[in-house]
């Protein structure tokens, strides 16, 4: 069933301006839950609104500019018009934030449904439902009841009328899940609480000693900076790249340094990259080309220290060191990723083995280098082995 999305903004704020201009993750809490809803497959997604700041306005542009059907209308009727019969309308409060795991699967009802928060003290901002319950400020209803509802709103407030008609016409009482309440924002202050719940749940799991133990305090602060701007994720892939071949380039000039901090300065940004994705409500693809290249591409870095240690004395042998070490770090890449077992982090990644080389570097032992790499993916391929082919039929076994 098709599924559309009304939300309301034009309820100020408690310094007066609009509850949907309050600041949420470097962009507005209009623009957080427009993501949220088309996230959760709604088209077309109606605002709501009375006036139009300058503000607002800006937010709507760069909306669009991604891609999203959002569409400003001032009363009800219009809003009405924008939806066929038989269509579901995800309804979103004024100045509400739902998590983004709340939406997701409500359309699959294909019934009108309310979700509620309970009657108690921390929610005592909501509209109350009855004795026990109150509205989250999510909600599904019939395109067919918000058309009769705009024809006799008059004056009357169109998202709490059609809740009440809604819930008149029988609609299910759903309990919001624990941890997954939305938050009704009417200051800055609160929603700064819900972002930095946001800033934390981007954190994707730490699957290599990198990302667990050297990263994280770059990739936590790049994020909050970034995420204020409007830089895309995908640039920072690019990005990523390009200083990973820059360092292949420095080491066939014997930069070798050069090259080994570039590519250092490429460790954090898929990272980074990643989590403004899920941020913005926008996930980068995991199989996009940009990021499959980057493995490639620290190959080739690799490849040309390899050739220029070889011009430099260590002979044939560096060489030699770098074509056994790819085809290990191939061979177990293939492995890996053919299995959805749990693999420890010591493992080789792109990350570990870049930052595996700056006591190297420091001891000036740069073909030492090369083989140090070799060994670690050979350890770590005959490893993986182990795990899919013995340790896998093992537990298949019990």
């Amino acid at each position: 069933m098709a599924l559309g999305a009304l939300i309301g903004a034009y309820q100020e704020d408690d310094s007066g301006g609009l509850a949907a201009l309050l600041p949420l993750a470097g962009r507005t809490l209009l623009e957080y839950q427009v993501r949220a809803v088309s996230a959760a497959g709604a088209s077309p997604i109606i605002v709501l609104v009375e006036r139009i700041p300058a503000a607002l306005n800006q937010a709507f542009d760069r909306l669009r500019g991604e891609g999203l059907n959002v569409i400003p209308v001032s009363d009800g009727s219009e809003a009405a018009t924008r939806f066929e019969a038989g269509e579901l309308v995800l309804l979103i409060g004024d100045g509400v934030a739902p998590p983004l795991d709340l939406l997701i699967g409500l359309e699959a009802d294909a019934e009108s449904l309310v979700v509620t928060v309970p009657d108690d003290e921390p929610h005592q901002d909501y509209e109350r439902i009855d004795g026990a319950s109150r509205w989250s400020g999510v909600a599904l209803i019939e395109a067919r009841m918000l058309g009769a509802t705009a024809a006799m709103l008059g004056d009357w407030d169109l998202p709490s009328t059609l809740l009440r008609r809604t819930l008149q016409d029988g609609a299910r009482l759903v309990p919001v899940a624990p941890g997954s309440e939305p938050l009704l924002a009417r200051n800055a202050g609160e929603l700064a609480i819900f972002e930095r719940s946001l800033v934390a749940a981007s954190r994707g799991p730490c699957t290599d000693l990198a990302s667990r133990f050297a990263l994280p305090l770059v990739e936590d602060f790049a994020t909050e900076r970034l995420m204020e701007t409007n830089v895309r994720p995908v640039l920072l892939i690019y990005a990523a790249l390009i200083l990973t071949l820059a360092g292949a380039f420095a080491f066939t000039r014997g930069w070798l340094w050069t090259g080994l901090i570039a590519l250092v300065l490429s460790t954090p940004l898929d990272l980074i990259a990643r989590r403004l994705g899920i941020l913005r409500l926008r996930p980068l693809a995991e199989k996009s080309l940009s990021r499959r290249l980057l493995w490639p591409a620290a190959g080739l870095a690799l490849l040309a220290l390899g050739w220029w240690q070889a011009q430099a004395g260590s002979g044939w042998g560096a060489m030699l060191a770098v074509a056994t070490g790819l085809a290990f770090a191939q061979a177990y890449d293939l492995e890996k990723t053919g299995s959805d077992l749990p693999m420890p982090a010591w493992l080789l990644s792109r990350r570990n083995a870049i930052l595996a080389g700056l006591p190297f570097a420091i001891a000036g032992a740069w073909t030492g280098y090369v083989v140090g790499v070799l060994v670690y993916a050979a350890i770590s391929f005959f490893f993986v082995q182990y795990i899919v082919h013995r340790v896998r039929p093992e537990l298949t076994a019990h």
